[in-house]
């Protein structure tokens, strides 16, 4: 065992992969205790069967449930950057929250300490582009809201893990609203429900205000990203 991996719980729940891993997906697992999150993870009979490879309790244990050449349950119906079947191309870290519905809450010093290691494992393992390390709220704006507003995202860009969230100040580069969705599309997310698709990267970039309206400092924010992607400055 890994000494980043402190118990295998085996989930019976997971398929063969039919892509390369090319991204992480961040979640909470928004249930009341790290206990019952576990057992609904590895329920196996259960109508709608879920796993992850990986879920840290708020204490920092590293739980493996599903190796990371075989394709774990996380992430539903979603999409980012063409690809739609985001569990064959991603590996899925559950972090123990008890999330919106039950009182959501900051993720402890603890957990996140756990993440930074395994995370960074998994990211130079499979060579994954900073950009790629994504919330699920980010790959399926219309149904969720994880990792949510208080996940530490300015942590794991400090650690060169995740996209530093862009400092800046001019007006809005894009012309009108349809010009700036079209870039989010390129960015990588599924615009079809535009306002779902702008909280979503309100809660990831500017987690203050999530209001589902474009402004101006979203737009800024959004074509600084895409300006660093293009100059190669997002691996």
């Amino acid at each position: 065992m890994s000494e980043l991996i402190h118990s295998e719980t085996p989930s019976p729940n997971w398929n063969q992969r039919q892509l390369p891993v090319s991204m992480v997906v961040m979640h909470y697992t928004g249930m009341r205790t790290g206990a019952e999150a576990l057992e609904r993870l590895c329920d196996g009979t259960h109508a709608n069967p879920v796993s992850a490879h990986y879920c840290i309790e708020e204490d920092g244990t590293v739980h493996r449930l599903v190796r990371e050449d075989r394709r774990a349950w996380h992430a539903g119906r979603g999409f980012w950057r063409g690809i739609s079947d985001i569990n064959s191309a991603s590996v899925g870290i559950e972090l123990v929250n008890p999330g919106h519905e039950f009182g959501y809450v900051p993720f402890p010093d603890a957990q996140m300490e756990a993440l930074l290691p395994l995370l960074a494992e998994i990211v130079q393992r499979h060579d994954i582009p900073r950009a790629n390390v994504v919330g699920h709220s980010d790959i399926a704006p219309t149904r969720k809201e994880d990792p949510g507003e208080l996940f530490d995202w300015d942590l794991l860009a400090a650690h060169r893990l995740a996209l530093k969230t862009p400092r800046v100040r001019m007006p809005s580069p894009f012309e009108n609203d349809g010009a700036f969705f079209l870039a989010l599309e390129r960015w990588g997310y599924d615009i079809s429900d535009m306002p779902a698709a702008m909280r979503a990267f309100q809660r990831r970039w500017r987690p203050h205000m999530i209001d589902g309206e474009v402004d101006g400092e979203c737009s800024a924010m959004l074509f600084s990203l895409l300006l660093d992607r293009d100059s190669g400055k997002t691996r």
